[in-house]
């Protein structure tokens, strides 16, 4: 049963109860955006901070010193131009003199002077990760990308086994009490441990509802169906510095946004709401629970003045569903070993996820000298996330999924390579113009990427490919945390090879297929008949299913060889009572 060509979603797309559908797939990722963000401000860079003076070390002369004084005497002043004191030192008084001959590491912790904005007390703060200690900063945020990319590689192969709506809401209660679990912890080793498991419970309920929600529209309203779900994403981004104004502490931070994530899945437990993929139920041979959905779904979309065959039509169709008894198949993501294009459709976006989520580090660091911490950077990187959705809304129309994505990337690379060879000589303004025009491209480059692999993957592997690919991304968003162990040492280097990445995922983009106003793809046979056409032949004609009903038995092209198949045709006389179904004789006598 083709879902886009007939059915609920040709019928009335956007009717009655799809709306709702729809709300109820924005509304969670406001939730999810609190959760996945929140790293930025649990684990900041502190302003400033020094150790707490020893009087122990003082000789007995200076012991009585308080203040100022103390400091002075405690902890030696850092070279010129900076004033500060030492982060890490103190002052050794091996001999009775006053004047110190040495330092050492600090012995009584450490005093860290109150942000401006933002959290006053963090894991930083509590267990003093600063200093010798302070590379467990950037290995803790890389645990919490690889939680990440593990939940989306078995989390994301589970959708396709369970389904998507089981791996949301089993995501959201896993995720609700490994918050909590964070919020509580008591030690380092504790909470690096269960931000890895929270991570990666957190990606699965993303991908899930990405691929459910995807899979719930027709081919027109699939791009603005998925950026405006993005823009909530964006808002939930933008509220997390006032609630991390709000709550100051982190712990308290933690278990508001985990009192979200339940309040989602108290809500959203129920079938009613947010109910299983049709498409995914259809694709698997589940063809008696995806009659009921289906049909709850066209009961309240078809509206009085919809015409009796439409209804009847539907019924049938959705009869006949449930009178085929077969047991579910499901697929696995190593099949695609033995297609010709989804594997290597799979490798080109991956590629080009991975190149726009790296990048990005390029981009921020050209403009971290020129903006204040916390708030700018953050809402500049929300704000550039919202525009990017509303761009490729916008280009959808004229452009199409490849020519789209061929132009971000285009944009991205020549943005990195002018600021790689003439960034030490461009004014200050031209470097912060290119760096934000780089970080918007990039960013568009990895959105789309990810919506198009969606729309080409087909549906017994959607969320296992979709994972692989989400899975990149957050590979390529390590070089952060990386970079930041070696203390930002070889970023030219990682510059260089990102850049030449760019240029090289522009000749890949060409061999993918074009997507804009085609059906998803059910099956392997189905994606791997999708077909590259010219660049230039796809902006102005997109071959396309007209959705015609077929009398005739016709051919069809799968990675096997050509089979032969037909469409079903479903006589209102079937519905009506009237009599038996049309047989194939007598459909070639009218077709005569």
């Amino acid at each position: 049963m083709n879902l886009d060509a007939r059915g609920v979603f040709a019928l009335r797309p956007w009717g009655r109860q799809l709306p709702l559908v729809a709300a109820a797939s924005w509304l969670p990722n406001v939730a999810l955006a609190l959760a996945l963000s929140s790293e930025v401000l649990l684990f900041p860079e502190p302003p400033a901070h020094h150790c707490r003076p020893d009087p122990t070390l003082l000789p007995q002369e200076l012991r009585a010193l308080t203040g100022l004084a103390l400091l002075n005497a405690s902890l030696p002043r850092l070279p010129p131009p900076a004033r500060d004191w030492s982060p890490c030192l103190l002052f050794r008084y091996p001999g009775p003199g006053p004047e110190p001959n040495g330092t050492g590491p600090c012995t009584r912790g450490w005093s860290f002077a109150l942000p401006t904005a933002g959290l006053l007390h963090t894991p930083i703060t509590q267990w003093n990760l600063v200093c010798e200690d302070r590379w467990k900063v950037p290995l803790e945020r890389m645990s919490y990308l690889l939680g990440w990319l593990l939940g989306c590689v078995t989390l994301g192969s589970a959708c396709d086994r369970f389904g998507r709506r089981a791996i949301f809401v089993t995501s959201l209660a896993l995720a609700t009490v490994l918050g909590s679990g964070v919020a509580l912890a008591i030690s380092y080793p504790m909470l690096l441990s269960l931000r890895l498991l929270y991570g990666a419970t957190l990606a699965g309920a993303f991908l899930s509802l990405y691929v459910a929600r995807l899979e719930l529209c027709d081919p027109d309203h699939r791009l603005p169906f998925s950026m405006v779900a993005g823009i909530f994403f964006v808002a939930g981004m933008m509220l997390l510095p006032g609630l991390a104004a709000i709550c100051q502490d982190w712990r308290f931070l933690q278990g508001l946004v985990t009192l979200i994530l339940g309040l989602v899945l108290f809500f959203w437990g129920f079938p009613s709401l947010f109910p299983e993929s049709p498409r995914w139920l259809v694709a698997t041979q589940q063809l008696g629970r995806a009659k009921e959905i289906l049909w709850r779904l066209a009961r309240a979309n078809l509206k009085p003045e919809d015409s009796i065959s439409e209804g009847t039509t539907l019924a049938a169709e959705l009869d006949e569903l449930s009178e085929r008894n077969v047991l579910p198949r499901y697929h696995f993501i190593f099949e695609i070993f033995h297609t010709q294009l989804i594997w290597s459709n799979i490798l080109i976006l991956a590629f080009t996820t991975l190149l726009g989520n790296g990048i990005q580090y390029s981009f921020t660091q050209n403009l971290a000298p020129y903006l204040p911490h916390f708030y700018l950077p953050c809402f500049l990187l929300a704000g550039l996330e919202a525009a990017a959705s509303l761009l490729l809304i916008l280009m959808a129309q004229c452009c199409g999924r490849r020519a789209g994505l061929l132009l971000w990337t285009v944009l991205t690379s020549l943005t990195s390579l002018l600021l790689l060879s003439f960034g030490q000589y461009l004014p200050i303004w031209t470097v912060v113009f290119l760096s934000t025009l780089g970080l918007l491209a990039s960013q568009a480059m990895s959105v789309l990427s990810i919506f198009f692999a969606s729309e080409i993957l087909p549906t017994i592997i959607r969320g296992s490919g979709l994972g692989l690919i989400l899975a990149a991304g957050f590979l390529g968003q390590a070089a952060t945390p990386i970079m930041s162990i070696s203390n930002n040492r070889g970023f030219f280097l990682h510059h260089v090879v990102f850049a030449s990445f760019a240029v090289l995922s522009m000749l890949c983009i060409l061999l993918l297929p074009e997507s804009e106003g085609q059906n998803l793809p059910e099956s392997l046979e189905d994606a791997e008949g999708c077909q590259s056409y010219p660049l230039l032949l796809s902006c102005w004609h997109h071959p396309q299913d007209h959705h015609v009903p077929l009398l005739l038995p016709s051919y069809k092209q799968t990675y096997h060889g050509w089979q032969q198949y037909s469409c079903p045709v479903v006589s209102s006389q079937r519905t009506s009572g009237q009599g038996p179904l049309p047989t194939r004789a007598h459909l070639e006598f009218q077709v005569a």
